[in-house]
């Protein structure tokens, strides 16, 4: 450690002469740490909320999804499942087909997405944890069934245990429509519900349906194709050399996405809702830390005998300016060690303990306490806000300094 540095850590922990001296020095310090600390929080709540939401799309998101690039389907989805499934690491792959029909139930209806599934579809993801009424079922010995989201369930006011059956009618894909027979126009299906599921996000809640594939093909005219293959790796396989490897040996007529990919817009909307509040509490920040120059300009009036002192000993004026340079960073990095301190202290309390909540029913949210999730790299960008502000504020208080000194 240089002579200067000891130097300025003695006037930093030093009591000083006059008492408004310490109280301005305590606030600044003070101010450093709360707003450091504010920023850690933030940035871990919407850390929490982006892993709750991506937690939640993922229990329905395939792993993998392969689409076509040009156009809605798969041609010959058959032959590209079995290439998928000949890859290494592959846990399972299944083809999907979903598209957009009219569900009619008694005397109300409402255009829903249908998704034509296999029978082992639950196997792939958390569908069974999802229902919330009856059970994930698509066939049984009696008959066909359609497994409901939440919303059409109270649109079209089924459950399962109706006798009366849901009836699905999508357009032919084929065909001219004719004026005198409208209905004719459409592929008409009906089947039971079998149960009632629940994710809490609406991109899945509103008007999504899961019936059986075969009926999906029949509805949609989808003899051969799929709209997407999803696709299941094995525990601790490498998803991005799977997806190199899959794009290569797949070519450019198809679009791979990992979950992530999937739900850019979600993510990008989080993010963007993230860094516009980093940018709000580094302003914050940033003023709080500039309270370091009125303590500075305090301090270099008070210790104006210890200047001349060090004048006498040899000092240059720009060994003393560097003195009170170093002085206003220690305070900032003072500061910032506590308020990173503080503000995982507080992070670890809210995920212990879920001090603050939502303020609302805890059944009418996925959670009823703010989420936390600490990512050290924002650790570190805070850290590094508050010391890089702090030199910048030390820097404006040695002109001050020069001019003094002059």
């Amino acid at each position: 450690m240089s002579v200067l540095t000891k130097i300025a850590l003695r006037y930093l922990v030093s009591k000083k002469a006059h008492n408004a001296v310490n109280i301005i020095s305590i606030i600044s310090t003070l101010g450093v740490v709360v707003t450091t600390a504010a920023l850690i929080c933030v940035l871990s709540v919407f850390n929490g909320f982006r892993g709750l939401i991506m937690g939640k799309l993922a229990q329905l998101d395939p792993q993998i999804a392969i689409t076509a690039t040009q156009g809605k389907a798969i041609e010959q989805a058959d032959s590209v499942l079995q290439v998928v499934k000949q890859m290494p690491g592959v846990a399972g792959a299944i083809p999907v087909i979903e598209d957009h029909a009219l569900a009619v139930f008694a005397d109300y209806q409402m255009p829903v997405r249908l998704k034509g599934v296999p029978d082992n579809y639950n196997q792939f993801n958390a569908m069974d944890t999802l229902m919330v009424d009856g059970d994930w079922r698509l066939h049984d010995q009696v008959s066909a069934y359609a497994v409901v989201g939440v919303g059409p369930a109270m649109m079209l006011h089924v459950r399962p245990g109706y006798l009366l059956m849901l009836n699905l009618y999508a357009p032919k894909r084929q065909g001219r429509v004719n004026m005198a027979n409208p209905m004719g126009a459409f592929v008409a299906d009906s089947l039971f519900v079998s149960g009632v599921f629940q994710l809490q996000q609406n991109a899945y809640d509103a008007d999504l349906i899961f019936l059986p594939i075969e009926k999906a093909r029949r509805l949609f005219d989808y003899p051969t194709q799929a709209t997407q293959i999803e696709v299941t790796l094995q525990p601790g396989a490498d998803e991005a050399a799977f997806m190199r490897q899959l794009s290569a040996q797949l070519g450019t007529s198809y679009t791979i996405k990992n979950r992530l990919m999937q739900q850019a817009a979600a993510y990008r909307l989080v993010n963007v809702e993230k860094w516009m509040a980093f940018l709000l509490m580094a302003f914050i920040l940033l003023i709080a830390t500039f309270n370091v120059i009125s303590t500075l300009s305090l301090l270099i009036i008070e210790k104006d005998e210890s200047i001349g002192t060090l004048r006498n000993l040899g000092a240059t004026d720009q060994q003393i300016t560097r003195i009170f340079v170093i002085e206003g960073w220690l305070i900032a990095l003072v500061g910032a060690v506590l308020g990173v301190a503080l503000g995982l202290a507080l992070c670890y309390g809210q995920q212990r303990f879920g001090w603050l909540t939502l303020g609302v029913e805890p059944d009418t949210l996925i959670t009823h306490a703010y989420p936390i999730i600490v990512q050290w790299t924002d650790v570190l960008i805070a850290f590094g806000l508050v010391a890089l502000i702090g030199l910048l504020t030390a820097l404006v208080t040695s002109l001050t300094m020069r001019r003094r000194l002059r």
